[in-house]
């Protein structure tokens, strides 16, 4: 017992509250802006049917689901920011890799549907939704990880909890209308998905610099290799556009 509450006494005093509340709201409006960007991913090779939107939400709503239940399994046995913050690179990193791994798919997809192949064409599409299984699955970690982290007296669970939840659903609310009224129209899908990867993967390298310093220059390398696909990756937009069927 008293091992349990020297643990809960440590996370406690590590958390910065104010810094974890920002990397709460952000995990959010990355979610949000992922499954958005996603869907303009995928409407060149698609389009954009109430099947496929149907396949994209729902998967997305089945991966925060098993999010939130391993984020609060898993804040109870590490109950540590510094955890938390090596998760959200991880989501961050593998966002901004979504891109460049599903393009290649992609372009297989539309040759098996020239070429008569429904089957491969439809298991594509599962694919490069299967993409998102990983990341997504880490940013639904994150809320009830922050509650966690957050509740320092057993009689203001309640409203900690609500307070993160709802940081949370505005980060969302940002996340769904600034990639779609601003940066997709502007810097199109994939460069999208790069500025919300670099963002958390930003946060998340500070936080882990509040912990440990080692932890923080060996995740450093991430940010490395995320701005050499920037600069050395494969040119192309992928952009709302009126006639757009294929690009």
């Amino acid at each position: 017992m008293m091992v349990h509450v020297q643990l809960e006494h440590k996370g406690a005093i590590l958390t910065n509250r104010p810094f974890l509340f920002t990397v709460v709201f952000v995990s959010g409006m990355t979610t949000l802006a992922v499954e958005l960007s996603a869907s303009r991913l995928l409407a060149p090779y698609y389009g954009t049917s109430l099947l496929v939107w149907a396949n994209l939400i729902g998967l997305i709503l089945v991966y925060l689901t098993v999010g939130y239940f391993l984020g609060g399994r898993w804040a109870d046995r590490k109950p540590y920011p510094g955890v938390l913050y090596q998760i959200t690179a991880w989501a961050a990193f593998l966002i901004g890799l979504v891109p460049f791994m599903a393009q290649p798919i992609l372009y297989w997809s539309v040759d098996s549907f020239v070429n008569g192949s429904v089957g491969v064409f439809a298991g594509s599409l599962v694919a490069v939704i299967a993409l998102l299984a990983v990341p997504v699955v880490l940013l639904g970690t994150v809320s009830p990880f922050a509650i966690r982290l957050a509740v320092r007296d057993v009689n203001t669970t309640g409203n900690v909890a609500g307070g993160v939840y709802a940081i949370s659903t505005v980060g969302s609310i940002v996340g769904t209308f600034l990639p779609v009224l601003v940066l997709i129209p502007t810097i199109g899908t994939r460069r999208t998905f790069l500025v919300f990867s670099v963002l958390l993967l930003g946060l998340s390298l500070i936080g882990l610099a509040q912990t440990s310093l080692r932890l923080a220059t060996g995740y450093a390398t991430m940010l490395v290799v995320i701005g050499a696909l920037i600069i050395f990756g494969p040119e192309g937009l992928v952009k709302p556009g009126r006639g757009l069927v294929y690009e």
